[in-house]
């Protein structure tokens, strides 16, 4: 069965990749070696991500009154299957 997960999209520009890490590299302060471990970060992370097109990992949250307390009461995304759920992230603190 052919791989069919979504592709990277290429660099801009018609630039390499490697064209594009020197240019970082040049117009930052951070040298080869830094940068090259902070891009091994983030592929390392991105590697648990899901990718568009993945079921939704599971969760629950609480749900909350108008003055930003808690009802006791939680919602949980497996309650929505087959629904379309939009999600807003934010900070109300």
């Amino acid at each position: 069965m052919p791989d069919t997960a979504p592709q990277p999209a290429p660099p801009t520009g018609g630039k390499s990749r490697e064209q594009l890490r020197e240019e970082w590299i040049a117009l930052s302060d951070m040298t080869a070696d830094e940068f090259d471990a902070l891009q091994a970060t983030y592929q390392a992370r991105a590697k648990g991500m899901p990718e568009p097109g993945d079921e939704a990992p599971g969760f629950t949250v609480d749900i909350m009154d108008q003055s930003q307390k808690r009802t006791g009461e939680s919602k949980s995304l497996s309650d929505f299957r087959g629904k379309p759920v939009g999600l807003i992230f934010g900070s109300y603190t």
